[in-house]
């Protein structure tokens, strides 16, 4: 555990929310982390795709420099995405519910939704029962992706369904797909996500280089990583009213 509190220290990028420090107070352990003032973005909708493109870059390179230093979200959604005035996407979340959980009992350390798991995180037979947390950690990317787009959560089940038709829905199903409307690029970039079988899923790094973010991203602006605030204003989505609520 010390390892990993450590790991949370250090972890220092521009999309990903800032650990300041972590307290051990008689073995329940207290957060401080970097304040976002415009929250989630949970329930947002993203119709267009130059916005939507941005925030994908922002997020992907969070993930890009998480999996580059061996570490995987396993909760990207999106109430864990969040905004601050600056309009900059950052990750949250992230190893820090594994660390509380090693403090709470262990029966309620996996409460939590199932939506944006990838089927063979929820079904073990999957996959020969092998687990790729990079690859699972893009098809959570896929599915918050395309739920900003459409509006509502892409399956046929919704989001807070029941367990087993959760599973039904994740598992047995095809994954879903970007609307005949959205762009060729977005279509494709969506379908590299959502691959059913996680060997076929593109990396954040490979994703990086895709045509849907290579084409909206702004000159300078490398991988996907805001170097400064002038930056990170050119990347941004438009302001947060600009969008819909779901």
């Amino acid at each position: 555990m010390r390892r990993e509190i450590q790991i949370l220290r250090d972890v220092d990028h521009p999309n990903i929310v800032k650990c300041h420090n972590l307290f051990d107070h008689g073995g329940e352990i207290q957060v401080l982390l970097e304040f976002m003032d415009n929250g989630s973005l949970e329930s947002t909708h993203i119709p267009s795709e130059k916005p939507l493109s941005d925030l994908s870059r922002h997020v992907l390179a969070g993930l890009a420099y998480l999996h580059r230093r061996k570490i995987v979200h396993r909760d990207i959604k999106p109430s864990n995405l969040l905004i601050n005035s600056r309009r900059l996407v950052k990750i949250a979340d992230f190893g820090v519910s594994r660390i509380l959980a090693q403090t709470m009992d262990p029966c309620n350390s996996s409460v939590g939704t199932i939506a944006y798991m990838s089927p063979e995180r929820i079904n073990t037979d999957l996959n020969h029962g092998q687990y790729d947390g990079y690859a699972g950690d893009i098809w959570s990317l896929g599915v918050s992706i395309l739920e900003f787009y459409l509006g509502k959560f892409p399956f046929a089940v919704g989001r807070q369904g029941d367990w087993a038709s959760l599973m039904c829905a994740i598992c047995m199903s095809q994954p879903p797909e970007a609307p005949p409307s959205a762009s060729r690029e977005f279509r494709d970039f969506i379908s590299c996500c959502l691959q059913r079988d996680p060997a076929k899923r593109l990396s954040a790094a490979q994703l990086l280089k895709h045509p849907f973010i290579a084409q909206h991203a702004s000159p300078g602006a490398g991988a996907g990583v805001v170097h400064h605030q002038a930056a990170a204003h050119q990347l941004m989505p438009p302001p947060r009213q600009y969008y819909s609520s779901a």
